[in-house]
């Protein structure tokens, strides 16, 4: 397979983010804190969304066609890339088995996975996929791209086939030639997982596997590798020791523990000075002095807003179907304070 040349690479160098050798937001500094560096971002995890099981597949349609459309979903998702752009965000979170698409459920009878049950790849998740990080590397953005969700982890039949999709899910990225792809092996890999290899204890066994595959594909540029935690969590120092950069939650924390969240993790002894980032935080209050946005780049890390919202094609960025543009004055209060913080 021939790599087509690509326009946006990805790297880190120490505790910042480098978009194709330059610091993230070089030289920017907004009320006297430094932004340099951070990669500001949102979950958009349903940008490849689709579901398998008949019997659920009819929640998600559409109000003015009362069908589900996966190829609409990812085509007005496209449509919205460049005005989060424009608004100062450097990366977005997709992740090939999604989130819930109710925001918040343990039971999930649907069927998202970019997955088959033995590992092999879906072509048309793929091929959607393909679509936004082609858009993505045009305009500069880096994808946080996830590997598992909970709940959907059950779709694998085996732990060698989990295995077997992180294999292939990493050669597909390498042969693609994709340089502004980071990989987040799970999404909260310390909750809710039903294949132990995917939990805390042992998600390093998949990073390094991914981290072996990315190596032999790219021994000079291996792909960078994390995963992470529930809300409020601090990552296992056998966690922090293999991961390239750090992925916080914000979700179910109190704006003390926010602070302290970042404090312990990097006080850490396998904590080696990477980039902090949180990719998923639903707390917002955007318009006040104090918030977790503020808290986190004070500390210099990255923050990541994740709008659950509900399925009305309203509100949100996870609960299909999800109206990608900025359209609510939650949405609106984001994109404009990172656009203000940002300088963009």
């Amino acid at each position: 397979m021939k790599k087509v040349k690509r326009q946006t690479k990805v790297s880190i160098q120490g505790s910042a983010w480098l978009i194709n050798g330059v610091p993230t937001y070089e030289g920017r500094t907004w009320k006297h804190i430094s932004i340099e560096g951070l990669l500001m971002n949102s979950r958009m995890v349903q940008a490849v969304f689709d579901d398998r099981n008949p019997e659920t597949a009819g929640r998600w349609r559409y109000p003015d066609t009362e069908v589900w459309d996966c190829e609409r979903n990812t085509n007005e998702f496209l449509d919205n890339m460049q005005s989060w752009r424009e608004h100062g965000v450097l990366a977005l979170t997709i992740n090939l088995q999604g989130g819930s698409p109710e925001g918040y459920s343990r039971l999930q009878p649907w069927i998202n996975s970019a997955f088959h049950p033995d590992g092999t790849l879906d072509e048309a998740y793929m091929n959607r996929l393909e679509r936004i990080l082609d858009r993505a590397d045009e305009l500069g953005m880096v994808i946080i791209l996830g590997y598992f969700y909970f709940g959907q982890d059950l779709v694998l039949a085996s732990e060698y086939a989990v295995k077997q999709a992180v294999v292939n899910a990493t050669m597909w990225v390498h042969q693609k030639g994709y340089t502004n792809v980071v990989i987040e092996i799970a999404n909260e890999c310390d909750i809710l997982y039903r294949h132990p290899i995917i939990l805390m204890p042992r998600i390093h066994e998949l990073i390094e596997l991914a981290r072996l595959v990315s190596q032999s594909q790219s021994p000079g540029a291996p792909l960078l590798i994390g995963a992470s935690c529930s809300g409020g969590t601090v990552p296992a120092n056998h966690l922090l020791e293999v991961s390239d950069f750090v992925l916080l939650h914000g979700n179910s924390c109190s704006m003390e523990w926010i602070s302290r969240q970042i404090d312990l993790t990097r006080s850490q002894t396998g904590y080696r000075g990477q980039p902090i980032v949180n990719n998923e935080d639903d707390h917002f209050d955007f318009d006040q002095d104090r918030n977790h946005l503020l808290i986190s780049i004070e500390r210099s890390v990255s923050w990541g807003y994740f709008d659950p919202g509900q399925s009305d094609y309203e509100d949100g960025y996870q609960c299909p179907p999800v109206n990608w543009g900025i359209n609510t004055a939650r949405k609106k209060q984001f994109f404009e304070k990172i656009k203000e913080i940002t300088g963009h």
